[in-house]
């Protein structure tokens, strides 16, 4: 027992001295490329209407500025961000002191500056807003570069997942996946209030199943291809046969079981946080830390562990994305409220900046040596400061996306009617992200087999500088085009 504690200190020794993964700031200079280049992108839009007509070259830097900023800045610009984000916001400087194509403004639609009460009955309660389409697609995008790029030497390691404990940015892909579903399965718990309906918990559990089974069944799929094809993996990650499709296919009915948890705890939020209290209380007052760190693979369970125990951790980043979503996804915070929309907005704004106050002070206080717990995070255990770092780095993610919307397109929040409103939601996202956004599960599993065609044909490791960036340019390009041409063609992919 003396050798596991010593074993356990010796790993926090390693992280404390900045061995093992990538620091917390370096992880935000990789992402705050992706809000610089959604920044450019707004003012070419807001200012110069460039994507108005969208054509083949508005697609060219739709994409450059979407998808293939974000791959540089963890490839070729992985040791300076701050540089990409400069030549980035340079352009935007210039394009924004332009003059406004006003031929372009012109057919904008006008639209007044509050709707009547008989016109706002009409606009949809639950409206798909710019900058939630935005975030979600980014964080997307960002996994699915990710997923490939680790596999080239151009991919620095403090980016790729840590064995046990510190921070990376494919640490927070995983967890921002997460968090992101459980935001946008917050719609589905609205549509039911509004209706003033009640499901009771058995009758949700199997009706959730139904959108767990194909999750499951891929991650079989995985699992004996993985195992088949001798394709490389980390035991340590989630376990021998435990594979991230199998977190997801769980999550639905667990969080379905929870919503009975609902009648004892006041939001979602408050149980994610006793959920993994009561998991990060017995990771330390119990051997169950030394169990999952260290336990022999003797059995079905110590085989799998990282991803039965750590389950528990995703389950509680579900539960606190999907408590951001029920205050972020519908129009009104107060369904009462009279207020004007720009009123409106300005609460949500206040409201996404306390609760993002309160996650990242939480994550201090969980980390902090000084006056806190003194944890260390850990994806491996999807531990409480883990949980706390993915829902506080979201949280304000949302909420930076947000501002940004609020800025160029304040026109989406001042609409008074639904066409309008779709006109302006539409002029407002991407091309590209929407389409990300639209097929988000399906582009994330033709990402994993195209990250695996990649592996089996090439030798990503041995690969040149020139190569490795041909090949992932090519792959995202790939996977691009086939998004927005499924958008184009109006083809949704459920799983």
């Amino acid at each position: 027992m003396s050798n596991i504690a010593a074993t356990l200190k010796q790993q926090k020794e390693e992280f404390v001295s900045g061995l093992t993964g990538g620091s917390v700031s370096e992880i935000n200079a990789v992402t705050s490329v992706a809000t610089v280049a959604i920044v450019l992108w707004s003012i070419l839009q807001s200012r110069q209407s460039f994507f108005q007509s969208y054509g083949g070259l508005a697609f060219v830097v739709d994409y450059s500025l979407n998808v293939a900023a974000i791959l540089l800045s963890v490839t070729l610009y992985s040791n300076s961000p701050l540089l990409l984000c400069l030549l980035l916001a340079a352009p935007a400087a210039v394009v924004y002191v332009l003059p406004p194509n006003r031929t372009s403004s012109r057919r904008k639609p006008r639209v007044p500056p509050r709707a009547d009460s008989k016109t706002a009955k009409q606009l949809d309660p639950l409206p798909l807003k710019p900058f939630l389409t935005t975030y979600r697609a980014s964080m997307l995008v960002i996994t699915c570069i990710a997923i490939l790029a680790v596999d080239f030497r151009i991919f620095p390691r403090r980016f790729a997942k840590v064995e046990t404990w510190g921070t990376s940015l494919m640490d927070m892909g995983v967890g921002a996946f997460v968090f992101t579903a459980g935001l946008v399965a917050a719609r589905p718990v609205l549509k039911e209030r509004a209706a003033g309906r009640s499901v009771p918990v058995m009758r949700r559990i199997v009706g959730s199943l139904r959108h767990s089974l194909p999750l499951l069944v891929l991650g079989v799929i995985r699992l004996l291809s993985v195992k088949g094809l001798d394709y490389a993996e980390h035991v340590t990650e989630y376990g021998v046969h435990w594979n991230f499709f199998f977190t997801l296919g769980l999550l639905p009915p667990f969080v379905a079981a929870a919503q009975a948890a609902l009648a004892y705890v006041p939001s979602y939020a408050a149980l994610a946080l006793v959920t993994v209290g009561m998991y990060e209380m017995a990771l330390e007052t119990t051997g169950l830390k030394a169990y999952i760190l260290t336990a022999p693979r003797v059995d079905l369970i110590s085989q799998n562990r990282e991803g039965i125990f750590g389950f528990l951790g995703y389950l509680a980043i579900f539960l606190a994305g999907q408590d951001l979503g029920m205050f972020v996804i519908p129009r009104k915070l107060n369904p009462r409220s009279n207020a004007a929309p720009g009123a409106e907005r300005n609460t949500l704004l206040l409201t996404m900046g306390v609760w993002a106050s309160i996650w990242c002070g939480l994550y201090a206080l969980s980390t902090s040596y000084s006056y806190g717990f003194g944890l260390v995070v850990s994806r491996r255990l999807v531990n409480l400061p883990y949980v706390l770092w993915v829902a506080a780095f979201n949280s304000a993610s949302v909420l930076g996306f947000c501002i940004v919307d609020t800025i160029f397109f304040p026109a989406f929040y001042n609409a008074s009617d639904p066409k309008t409103e779709r006109e302006a939601y539409l002029t407002a996202t991407s091309r590209v992200l929407r389409a990300y956004n639209r097929n988000g599960l399906a582009l994330f599993l033709l990402a994993n087999l195209g990250t695996g065609l990649v592996n089996m044909t090439f030798n990503t490791l041995e690969a040149t500088r020139f190569t490795s960036m041909a090949i992932l340019v090519a792959y995202s390009f790939v996977l691009t085009v086939v998004a927005v041409a499924l958008d184009t063609y109006e083809i949704s992919i459920k799983l």
